[in-house]
């Protein structure tokens, strides 16, 4: 594993952990909240997304109009067994999200699952790390590369390890911070 693939694979963590974070209600309208929804449509998952029209008209409101007015009720059905913690409203034509204010305990629920997101992106960090520490001590046992050359190369993916686990604690920062704010 070379330095650009160890830090590709790191950015790509920090992306994960961006489309979770994503994926968490702030109190405020946000079509990414349906991301992870999957409808089942003519017998197979389908990300909801590219079964319907997702707008926010207003802070509070989520309106998902489909393509194929059959699946309303397969959208609304996905939608109640998700995890998202949202009731759909089907008028016929399209299925309305209203999104409620947060409780506070509902607030410090999310900072906790955000907090648990940024762990696992962390993790996901450290062990590029450790795959990377790992081949340079590879290569450096082949004598592929000297004893300082090695040294150099984990100070290196060190170096980029503290970079985004860092960029990772500010996302969850701001993400914290939106959370709370009311």
């Amino acid at each position: 594993m070379t330095l650009a693939d160890a830090e590709s694979h790191m950015q790509k963590a920090v992306e994960a952990t961006k489309r979770a974070f994503n994926t968490i209600r702030t109190g405020r309208a946000n079509t990414s909240l349906l991301d992870r929804v999957m409808v089942e449509y003519y017998g197979s998952p389908t990300p909801l997304k590219s079964l319907a029209n997702i707008n926010t008209p207003d802070a509070s409101t989520i309106t998902i109009q489909p393509y194929d007015k059959s699946s309303l009720t397969q959208i609304e059905k996905a939608i109640s067994l998700s995890d998202i913690g949202l009731t759909p409203n089907n008028d016929g034509e399209v299925v309305r999200l209203n999104i409620p204010p947060l409780t506070s305990e509902r607030r410090q629920e999310f900072v906790k699952l955000a907090g648990k997101f940024a762990e696992d992106g962390k993790v996901s960090i450290r062990n590029v790390r450790r795959d990377a520490v790992d081949s340079v001590r590879k290569q450096e046992k082949n004598s592929d590369i000297s004893k300082d050359e090695a040294l150099d190369l984990q100070d290196e993916i060190q170096k980029l390890t503290d970079k985004y686990t860092a960029k990772i604690e500010e996302l969850l920062a701001e993400k914290e911070k939106d959370i709370s704010t009311v």
